[in-house]
């Protein structure tokens, strides 16, 4: 009986890393050993950054928030507890649009939330 090698299985596994390894520098993207763990660790931190860009999003919208309602008088954490009691279904990735956007629109929730602190 014929010795079988693992000829096209191996070669396929080894061509499926060394395109992922694309583009990376020296023996890294040539060399099946040292492809193996730059790729397994470029997808760890793939998986990883994929919840940090949600973090880092939502404390950038924060940050432009703090900015926007100070220009208007308002520190940030005010300006939130007026929105929610204000009951504005506008969340901070769409208030940050209309702040750098719409600047109209941005002031006329300030009026609102100033009035309803007010009270």
């Amino acid at each position: 009986m014929a010795r079988a090698k693992r000829g096209f299985k191996l070669r396929r596994r080894h061509k499926k890393i060394l395109k992922l390894a694309k583009g990376y520098r020296g023996s890294r993207s040539k060399t099946y050993r040292v492809a193996v763990k730059i790729v397994r660790k470029g997808l760890e931190y793939a998986y990883r950054d994929r919840k940090v860009k949600k973090r880092e999003f939502r404390s950038l919208w924060i940050a432009r928030l703090n900015a926007a309602s100070r220009a208007h008088g308002l520190p940030y954490s005010k300006f939130m507890n007026g929105i929610k009691k204000a009951q504005v279904g506008l969340n901070r990735k769409q208030l940050s649009e209309l702040a750098i956007h719409d600047t109209a629109a941005f002031s006329a929730v300030i009026e609102k939330v100033k009035s309803v602190l007010a009270k």
